[in-house]
């Protein structure tokens, strides 16, 4: 099997990448090293002038990050992929990397919490304009984008409210205006959803999440296709230092093995959660794109493949209500990751998006009585008698 391309992603996931040392070992080879040596100075020369196709330095490339790229590359369906230190370290490369003063962002008002920094506080600071839409709102996409842009942002599904964006459509209107379209897929993960294939331009991925899926390491993921990665995003990122680590690339590279088995049993013990949810009195409303009452179902088949591991309530009696309910969970960890082997919750008001104001938080439905469940691979009958008991405590 030589043409990759016609790989399954199942065997792209194990396989992809994969380039052995001269020791012919099983696993992938961890190169836990920061630099490089040449056969002679004029190699080195020719190193750095590009004439020669070797590593450097492992802020440029290093050969076990280097196959945690090509991997996840070959899975997302892009020509090439450059890993991060965090999640975030891939937002701000591969956003910072592509304005200047006096250029134009659109983005989705339903950004994580960091993420809504960085556009709205961050790039004013360099003279960057800044306007926010409703992302499910195509016509305020359509007014937004009848002028110039450069850059156009959004989650789908977003954090922590499951909204959708019809990123087809987002990407012809980004296009028009001479933007290029920035997806961060992280809850749809790259077994779900396929935004260069819906006409985006640039995934960005936390691998923190359930590219790792385990709580062990910090990583990112910027993908695009192969102009934009070495012309546009490489200069930036060999000259700033975002890059992976070697040892986390190598945690990476073996997560991505049972990635697919992972997400799938995530996804069925979420829908099963979801849906018992959905029947409970005391419960506002539940959030989650694979049941009919979400308001962007019909788009979330069309568009995903699967619904993801994320399930979103609101409970009433607000933040007290959501306090207790966190409080009384025995099974379930506190915690503001996502996407691991364990069940996490976590109330978004006070810690992923507590940094909005207020108005921010309510224009986007992250009411005080808003808490996110990612659902991990206990058995679901367990996670339903855990919630059912905090669910009771949190009715006071």
């Amino acid at each position: 099997m030589t043409d990759r391309s016609d790989w399954r992603p199942a065997t792209r996931l194990v396989r992809g990448g994969l380039n052995r040392s001269q020791f012919r070992e099983t696993s992938e080879a961890l190169f836990l090293n920061s630099g490089f040596v040449y056969d002679d100075a004029a190699q080195a020369e020719a190193a750095f002038n590009g004439d020669v196709d070797v590593f450097i330095y492992s802020r440029y490339g290093n050969p076990t990050v280097a196959t945690f790229e090509e991997r996840l590359a070959l899975l997302e369906g892009a020509d090439a992929c450059r890993a991060t230190a965090t999640g975030m370290a891939a937002v701000f490369a591969a956003m910072l990397c592509q304005v200047s003063a006096g250029d134009r962002v659109v983005a989705a008002r339903e950004l994580f919490g960091s993420c809504h920094y960085i556009v709205s506080k961050l790039l004013p600071r360099w003279g960057v304009e800044i306007e926010f839409v409703k992302g499910t709102d195509l016509a305020a996409w359509e007014k937004a984008l009848s002028r110039p842009a450069t850059v156009t942002f959004l989650e789908s599904p977003s954090n922590p409210m499951l909204d959708l964006v019809d990123i087809a459509a987002v990407a012809e209107l980004s296009h028009k205006a001479g933007a290029r379209l920035m997806v961060d897929n992280v809850f749809a993960t790259p077994m779900f959803q396929r935004p260069l294939a819906l006409g985006a331009d640039i995934v960005v991925y936390s691998a923190t999440k359930h590219i790792d899926g385990q709580g062990r390491c910090l990583g990112g993921a910027v993908l695009g296709d192969r102009k934009f990665i070495d012309d546009v995003f490489q200069p930036f990122y060999r000259n700033t230092g975002p890059s992976m680590s070697p040892f986390n690339a190598w945690v990476m590279v073996k997560s991505l093995e049972t990635l697919e088995l992972r997400v799938e049993r995530h996804t069925r013990n979420a829908a099963r959660i979801a849906e018992w949810l959905e029947a409970r009195p005391d419960v506002l409303q539940v959030r989650y794109p694979g049941l009919e009452s979400h308001p962007q179902h019909a788009l979330a088949k069309r568009q995903m493949s699967g619904f993801g591991s994320l399930v979103t309530l609101e409970l009433p009696g607000g933040k007290a209500a959501a306090f207790r309910f966190l409080d009384a969970l025995q099974l379930i960890d506190i915690s503001n990751n996502l996407g691991d082997a364990k069940s996490l919750v976590c109330h978004p008001a006070t810690t992923t998006h507590s940094r909005l104001t207020d108005a921010e938080r309510a224009d986007i439905g992250v009411t005080p009585g808003v808490v996110r469940l990612s659902i991990g691979l206990e058995d679901p009958e367990d996670l339903i008698e855990d919630i059912d008991r905090a669910l009771l405590a949190a009715a006071g």
